[in-house]
């Protein structure tokens, strides 16, 4: 029953918030699972496309990375470089890609994503460069207002990049945001996207399972 009754709760507030992105021009979606989620990203990705990604948990679960990875599609993989000026590069590469992947870290009720970024190249390929950005979220990561969601972002879903990294914060010791300024903050950036420019670029496929932090 408790299963049920939260995909009922999913279903109505998936198709709320995907009414509330398409206003605001994104293209967006809702898909009640997972499986799913992984056939309508793939519908939104040419094969002839070049194809890169931003750190995400999210488009793993949902067997996207590594479904382009095994097909036959030109990809920017930070992961092939063998020392890290070669990853920075193909970071840097990545933001002329066609088609972007990424998830987000939070999203408003009226349609906003919020993402924290330490390195920027995630929020910096959203932003601009990349003919299309594919971003996939599982509605746990949906909240009421955009101030909601940039708490989110900073008090949950960084503090568990911080400890994926092991990054020298505050937040990796504490399980919350310090508010840090240090050199290794992962925090860096944070954007809000309000709308999306050129109209449907950015394309949001909204899950109705938890996914991803």
């Amino acid at each position: 029953m408790a299963q049920t009754l939260f995909q009922k709760r999913a279903d109505k507030l998936g198709e709320k918030v995907v009414r509330a992105l398409n206003n605001r021009h994104f293209e967006a979606y809702y898909v009640p699972t997972k499986e799913a989620a992984l056939e309508k990203a793939l519908s939104l990705i040419p094969e002839t496309d070049v194809v890169s990604w931003g750190g995400s948990e999210t488009i793993d679960q949902i067997g996207l990375r590594p479904y382009i990875l095994a097909h036959a599609y030109a990809v920017i993989n930070r992961d092939d470089a063998q020392t890290p000026q070669e990853r920075v590069e193909l970071m840097r590469r990545a933001l002329t890609c066609d088609t972007f992947l990424m998830s987000a870290n939070a999203i408003s009720e009226d349609g906003q994503l919020v993402n924290v970024d330490g390195n920027g190249n995630r929020v910096a390929a959203m932003i601009y460069g990349p003919k299309n950005v594919v971003v996939i979220a599982g509605v746990d990561k949906v909240v009421k207002s955009e101030a909601d969601a940039i708490v989110r972002a900073r008090t949950i879903a960084a503090p568990i990049n911080a400890q994926k990294f092991d990054s020298k914060t505050p937040c990796n010791v504490t399980g919350t945001c310090e508010n840090c300024i240090l050199p290794e903050c992962i925090c860096a950036y944070v954007v809000t996207t309000r709308i999306s420019r050129p109209a449907k670029r950015i394309k949001v496929i909204l899950v109705g399972e938890s996914l991803g932090f």
